[in-house]
């Protein structure tokens, strides 16, 4: 419904690329027939269509090899299939397409959920540079902080606050930010809706009732008095509702902010429990290194290093450097093709931003089923399932369609189910398909966490509110 209004031309560069499959960047780009009728011109043709196609457009090369340099991708890409490419490189390759067409309007769906560090700082420094009209989707609260509007969409409608991610913070941090667990706020407003509501009812009763009376005493027809008073008790039934929609908006927001507290406080209880040895050797690295079947090693200088009972560090590189591989060796999923790997016995967790842990194909009840490690009764499970906001009515929602909140919920569910707490808990981009409020959730109970962490983040603002300081670079 409605109408949108746009003037200038819009580019858009997407969070997903499935739909590209097999074809070439350049066809991607939608350049290919540019390049195409170029390449023909050169060659010696003289095919008047092939100037209609290239329309002016002789300096297209240069422009797009022009604008990949500036992300530090060759031009011998435009060949290559977009299937081949990485998550990083595919997103690089359409913010170069902006720089190509130079368009009025640049949408922008989660730009940095695949950039690695350094492409990151490139981004935002052209982020900052950019001249035109910006709109972007993003959960990236260093790239928010830098947008002089932010806008939230709520069930309710858009709403629109006026600054920076700062400001827009500042503003709800007593409504929203459910992990402050500010509820007094909450309940006090919403005393004073229901308080001003019925002042407001008394108030419009009182008022149509001496209308009515001076009314009768002018001697108005019985007709005109039922018409005024159906169109009083029209307007007390739209006063009711605007209160009532009022209402039912700061209970959810109380809803919200209670049930990620609930769940908080669960899970620091839950880290509570850890008997770990600080300072015990857990896994120990000697020059390892791992080669995937066909290909060359991994690691041009293999790694070694010592990790120890209650050490939080942060796994680091660009894009390719093998992160997620050495989280492989660790959880012993691979085995290292070069020197030593030493793991001791430990039970060790991965959080990843597929949620992996989840089996898409099972129920909300049969994931916390299957995960019920320690032969719980029905009953215990279905306590610890409502703890983690799944109620009975969602027990037989399958996996598949959950939300990104719902799916971390759940595997912290799963995680509790298993009993014993982990030793090891590896973070493996977790924050990727979540909201702020749910990645400053996830902060706040994995700071909490006193076992051995390991994470794997572009994102530096989880990395602070994990209170991570040291790394192992890649």
């Amino acid at each position: 419904d409605g109408e949108r209004l746009v003037e200038g031309s819009v580019y858009f560069v997407p969070q997903h690329y499935g739909q590209y499959g097999e074809i070439t960047v350049a066809k991607a780009l939608k350049i290919d027939h540019y390049i195409n009728a170029l390449n023909a011109i050169e060659n010696g043709s003289a095919d008047q269509s092939l100037y209609e196609i290239l329309d002016n457009q002789w300096d297209l090369k240069a422009r797009t090899e022009a604008a990949l340099s500036q992300w530090d991708l060759s031009p011998e890409l435009l060949n290559h299939s977009m299937n081949k490419l990485s998550g990083g490189m595919k997103t690089k390759i359409f913010l170069a397409g902006i720089e190509i067409f130079n368009p009025d309007i640049v949408v922008l769906d989660e730009p940095t959920n695949h950039l690695d560090t350094k492409s990151r700082e490139i981004f935002y420094d052209w982020f900052h540079r950019f001249k035109g009209l910006l709109i972007v989707v993003s959960h990236d609260r260093r790239l928010l902080e830098q947008c002089s509007v932010i806008n939230e969409l709520r069930k309710e409608g858009l709403y629109t606050y006026g600054g920076n991610y700062s400001f827009y913070e500042e503003q709800k941090q007593t409504a929203l930010n459910a992990t402050e667990g500010d509820f007094a706020y909450h309940q006090k407003t919403l005393r004073q809706a229901k308080i001003k509501q019925q002042e407001s009812l008394q108030r419009k009763q009182k008022a149509d009732a001496r209308a009515m009376k001076s009314r009768e005493n002018k001697g108005i027809p019985k007709i005109m008095m039922n018409i005024k008073q159906n169109a009083a008790e029209a307007s007390t039934s739209k006063l009711k509702q605007v209160h009532a929609d009022k209402m039912e908006f700061l209970k959810q927001n109380l809803k919200e902010a209670a049930s990620m507290k609930e769940v908080q406080n669960f899970m620091k209880a839950y880290f509570e429990n850890s008997d770990q040895h600080k300072g015990k050797i857990q896994i120990e690295a000697t020059n390892i290194n791992y080669a995937y079947p066909g290909f060359d090693n991994i690691w041009t200088d293999p790694k070694s290093f010592v990790i120890k009972a209650g050490d939080r560090l942060r796994i680091s590189g660009d894009n390719g450097s093998g992160k997620s591989t050495l989280f492989g060796l660790i959880r012993e999923r691979l085995k290292s093709t070069e020197g030593t790997l030493k793991i001791a016995s430990q039970i060790t967790i991965a959080l990843d931003q597929d949620y992996t842990m989840i089996d898409r194909d099972r129920t909300v009840l049969e994931q916390a089923i299957a995960n019920n490690s320690d032969n719980l009764e029905p009953s215990t499970i279905h306590t610890i399932l409502a703890n983690f906001l799944f109620f009975p009515e969602s027990w037989d929602k399958p996996c598949k369609v959950l939300s990104g909140g719902e799916m971390l919920r759940l595997s912290l569910c799963c995680m509790v189910l298993r009993s014993k707490q982990p030793d090891i808990i590896l973070l493996d981009e977790p924050v990727n398909n979540l909201d702020l409020a749910n990645i400053k959730m996830l902060g706040s109970i994995f700071r909490d966490y006193k076992g051995t962490l390991l994470v794997i983040s572009h994102d530096e603002d989880f990395i602070n509110d994990l209170g991570i300081e040291d790394e192992i670079r890649l």
